[in-house]
């Protein structure tokens, strides 16, 4: 009888920590925006990387098909309220559709008159009818306000994914956790005046495999060589069948590599020499 109820205790005491260790990871899931968490007494080692995303490379036009761009399908999603959307990649502050469309939107810069106009005696003088100077009584109306413009998916084609590189023991193996992405509007693009990448809204990763697999005729990766293997952009992400650069690796001052090394190209060079180190100290795991 003592053997039965030891057995009974054993058994419940088994199913509720396995029962906190889903929660836990769901938790832990909610919060940070991985799709796969992996638990803390399973890390050996975790770095957390931002990489960036050009999707005008060729490895990366399967995501930017016509029509299927990724960044359509994303804004499309917060639209129709389906997906959630972050101001930046820490996750704790909301945005409204209503933000993100703002943030993806520019005015056009206001038309003055040019050199050649101004010699050949245009002015921005308000006159009548005939050309002659307005009188002084006369109510001049306000400006008409620059008109507004929305960016289209393929004006944006830079994202940055945030993840963590884990080792787990359990497993021995590295991980790839993907924890966000976010959509910027391209310093590159001419509509883009200021000239510097414009976040438009950060999202959870698990969010947007929830939406991926929702939309499996939307959220295609386009495969090339055979139409009858088009894969969903969650699985993509999950092969890591794309290409990217890292532009930031965990540090004290929170600073960008082009920041640490003074300029863009010792940046990109910084970035090569990252990706050579994180492979190597996965290879030296192995070697003792």
């Amino acid at each position: 009888m003592n053997k039965v109820l030891s057995f009974t205790a054993l058994a419940a005491a088994l199913t509720l920590s396995v029962a906190a260790s889903a929660q836990e990871q769901a938790t832990t899931a909610s919060s940070n925006g991985s799709y796969r968490p992996i638990p803390s007494s399973d890390i050996m080692f975790r770095k957390t990387i931002w990489r960036a995303i050009d999707l005008r490379e060729k490895q990366n036009k399967p995501m930017f098909s016509e029509g299927r761009e990724i960044s359509g399908i994303i804004l499309d999603a917060v639209k129709r309220g389906e997906l959630q959307a972050y101001r930046n990649d820490s996750l704790t502050t909301t945005l409204s559709s209503k933000e993100v469309v703002s943030n993806m939107s520019y005015q056009e810069a206001a038309a003055g008159l040019s050199d050649e106009e101004r010699a050949a005696g245009f002015s921005n003088e308000s006159t009548d009818d005939w050309g002659a100077p307005a009188r002084r009584g006369a109510a001049n109306a306000a400006p008409a306000a620059a008109p507004s413009y929305g960016y289209r998916p393929k004006d944006i084609y830079q994202m940055e994914l945030k993840e963590d590189m884990i080792f787990d023991k359990k497993r021995s193996r590295m991980y790839h956790d993907i924890k966000s992405i976010t959509l910027l509007v391209p310093s590159t693009l001419s509509a883009n005046t200021a000239g510097i990448e414009k976040p438009i809204a950060s999202f959870k990763y698990s969010d947007l495999v929830r939406v991926f697999r929702a939309n499996p005729d939307k959220a295609i990766w386009f495969n090339p060589q055979n139409d009858a293997q088009h894969k969903n952009l969650a699985d993509a992400f999950e092969l890591w069948l794309f290409n990217s650069y890292i532009v930031k690796v965990s540090n004290p001052t929170d600073s960008r590599l082009d920041e640490i090394y003074g300029s863009q190209q010792q940046g990109i060079l910084a970035s090569q020499q990252a990706a050579a180190d994180l492979i190597e100290y996965e290879y030296n795991l192995w070697s003792f």
